[in-house]
């Protein structure tokens, strides 16, 4: 969790530690020193939330001591701070800054001697939050307890996450070609890897239409996407395989409370086998957008905007996870923040996006609320 302003006191002595905003999500996804699971001398504590406290526990080896076999008191701080953060972050509060925080030290802490780590919200204030943690040995012993200030900034605020399915939860990718080459070959159409790369995220009547020109006759298009959509069906089925990390971020946006929706040009035949072979099909998505609910498909943003509004929530308090560059560019003129994943894209291609990573492993809930903070392009 950065600190805006620190305040740490061991007995009777405090001192203040340096000012410091959070860097860009951009540069720092996955590298919290406290929770990151990309850093290679970070805690990556990961925390558990019943309602009313944040829980974890650690073992620290010895890179963590201080005096020989004794944890330092800074790491000691650490934990407290990012126990405090995430019991701020598991109660509904993503766009903050701790301002200040006290530590009080009670004994020393054996290194290799696992410690639970415990925090939860004292009171709320208007635009500040009020957080109090401790540390302690399994038999109960009290290590060090803390309290935080921490102050809510910014006017907009993760509220929502919109999910696109293919290519960013799904690695439908393969399927999707063979079926496409399948039905344009019967017709005497090329359709390469390439093409497909290039319209991957577009609705079926655009695709199509690309390939067999601009004047087909509607029902020609009907024919062909329907076609199209069962043959996908009849090779994805029981194939289907996540892709690495986004289940677990959904799940974890779950338990954070942060609305859920699944946005897609698929039909929703498609949303139904793959939701269902991936476990995710009930309980997961608040929302459910498929293809042909809206009357244009991306880069419109047509898709977006009407899963925000059945969520109840602004398209500014929106993220959107995708793939494609015409997704990229839907979420863009939805107004909304926009996290690319390079699944099916290259890096460059996906620039336009806030953020892009090359897999959802790197990516935490609290790096999806950072985009607000971070300077990024919609702000």
């Amino acid at each position: 969790m950065g600190a805006l302003r620190g305040k740490m006191s061991a007995g009777k002595d405090e001192q203040k530690v340096g000012q410091q905003l959070p860097r860009s999500a951009n540069k720092s996804a996955g590298l919290c020193i406290g929770c990151g699971r990309n850093n290679p001398y970070g805690l990556k504590l990961s925390f558990q939330w019943d309602g009313r406290t944040a829980r974890t526990e650690f073992t620290p080896s010895r890179f963590y001591q201080g005096w020989p076999d004794i944890v330092h008191g800074g790491i000691l701080a650490t934990m407290l701070d990012e126990a405090m953060g995430h019991a701020t972050l598991f109660s509904g509060f993503f766009d903050f800054l701790t301002a200040a925080i006290q530590v009080n030290f009670k004994r020393p802490a054996p290194i290799g001697e696992p410690l639970i780590i415990t925090a939860s919200l004292v009171r709320k204030k208007e635009r500040s939050i009020r957080v109090k943690g401790k540390i302690r040995l399994r038999d109960g012993t009290l290590v060090a307890e803390g309290t935080a200030t921490q102050v809510l900034v910014g006017a907009s605020k993760l509220e929502a996450v919109i999910w696109d399915m293919d290519g960013v939860i799904a690695d439908t990718g393969p399927y999707h070609l063979a079926a496409w080459q399948e039905v344009f070959g019967k017709r005497g159409y090329h359709y390469s890897a390439e093409d497909f790369r290039r319209n991957f995220g577009k609705r079926n009547d655009t695709i199509i239409r690309s390939v067999i020109g601009d004047d087909a006759p509607p029902r020609e298009v009907e024919a062909i996407a329907a076609e199209k959509e069962a043959v996908f069906r009849e090779k994805a089925a029981r194939k289907v395989r996540p892709l690495p990390g986004a289940i677990e971020l959904i799940k974890s946006l779950k338990e954070y409370g942060v609305k859920v929706a699944l946005a897609s040009s698929a039909p929703v035949e498609n949303i139904e086998l793959v939701t269902r072979e991936l476990g995710i099909k009930d309980g997961y998505f608040d929302v459910v957008v498929w293809g042909r609910e809206v009357s244009e498909g991306k880069p419109s943003p047509q898709g977006f905007l009407l899963a925000a509004r059945r969520l109840g929530v602004e398209p500014e308090n929106c993220v959107v996870i995708e793939d494609s560059v015409a997704g990229v560019t839907a979420a863009r003129r939805a107004g909304m923040r926009c996290l690319a994943v390079t699944n099916t894209r290259s890096r460059e291609s996906l620039a336009e996006a806030d953020l892009v990573v090359d897999t959802l492993e790197e990516i935490t809930v609290a790096d999806l609320a950072g985009l607000f903070n971070s300077g990024g392009k919609n702000s």
